[in-house]
């Protein structure tokens, strides 16, 4: 790694020689601009647009446009004379709890290196931090540009973030959030389960760059003479005004099938195009049958009703021919006594 910076970490009236390296690096990969029909590398040329010279880089100054085809120019001088009391010192301002620091203030991440004889101090002010459990917030002035920025430790080593300025934030200006929208309780919990369901460890190796590997892929391929073989196409699903419950249902037991959970009634995981689909159809039957269900059903009790109508006289036509049979007992006595 290569220094791009050199100073102190001025810990109250402890200062910790340090260097400072680039945390991360890009992976993209990078093209030239070239010629089509021979592979010509394609050059630009620093040329001034009043008088037409090619312009070298010692003869390139800032300037500040001021409107109204005005410019300011700013030299070396200028810059130099600037009041940066840290342009070579990371000032340590207060310590406070990581969590209070919103993420998307962070920047650029750098390693601190202890320089010389620093060591120690360096070690102390790493493990102080650990068992504090807190961030230094600190003042940099990087590339003639004063930072605000964190410190903290990460695997042994002191890491810089710079962050943006607090104006540097842009406020979100969207329609959406005046409106009145109502989620349903039944909605927010099967997100919840869906949440859930989907939880796990965040592990960054687990992660790949799917497209620059298969751009490396289709470089080699040139580079080798050989055929380039396209990876397989992902289809993609069909645009569908989905129900939200149903798409919800669905990504959950999709989700618990990705983990080798049995889905809930067996069977394989549903889509959401699916359950939608199975959804939609159900309303539209349940649409279609309500009102001949209602009749139907107004017909079918009613003869309930006359049926049971209709049992009292047959209870009391039974009670009627005990009687009669009590009568006739006499009469065969009769008969027999004849």
């Amino acid at each position: 790694m290569r220094t791009i910076w050199k100073g102190a970490v001025s810990f109250g009236l402890v200062s910790i020689g340090v260097k400072l390296y680039s945390a991360t690096e890009e992976k993209d990969i990078r093209f030239h601009q070239v010629h089509r029909e021979d592979g010509g590398r394609i050059r630009y040329k620093r040329t001034c647009q009043i008088c037409g010279e090619e312009v070298t880089y010692d003869d390139i100054a800032k300037g500040y446009d001021i409107g109204g085809g005005e410019m300011v120019i700013l030299t070396d001088e200028d810059f130099a004379d600037l009041p940066l009391s840290s342009s070579h010192t990371i000032d340590v301002l207060e310590f406070v709890p990581a969590e209070q620091v919103d993420p998307i203030l962070y920047n650029k991440a750098y390693f601190l290196e202890p320089e010389g004889t620093a060591t120690k101090p360096y070690v102390l002010l790493r493990d102080a931090l650990t068992d504090s459990e807190r961030v230094a917030i600190v003042k940099v002035a990087i590339r003639q540009r004063e930072q605000l920025a964190t410190l903290r430790v990460r695997e042994g080593v002191l890491l810089l973030n710079t962050m943006l300025w607090p104006d540097e934030i842009r406020k979100p200006d969207f329609g959406f959030l005046d409106e009145d929208l109502k989620v349903r309780p039944p909605e927010l919990a099967m997100a919840s389960s869906l949440i859930d369901s989907m939880a796990g460890e965040f592990d960054p190796d687990a992660f790949t760059d799917d497209y620059r590997a298969a751009l490396q892929e289709v470089i080699d391929a040139k580079v080798e003479g050989r055929e380039v073989v396209q990876p397989e196409e992902v289809e993609e699903a069909p645009a569908a005004a989905v129900d939200l419950m149903a798409a919800l249902k669905a990504s959950v037991e999709r989700a618990k099938a990705a983990r080798g959970e049995a889905p809930a009634g067996g069977g394989g995981a549903p889509t959401p195009i699916s359950s939608a689909r199975s959804a939609q159809k159900k309303a539209a039957e349940k649409k279609a049958a309500k009102a001949p269900a209602g009749k139907a059903a107004e017909k079918k009790a009613a003869p309930k009703k006359t049926a049971a109508k209709k049992a009292a006289p047959k209870k009391a036509a039974e009670g009627e021919k005990k009687p009669a049979a009590k009568k006739a007992a006499p009469k065969k006595a009769a008969r027999r006594s004849a």
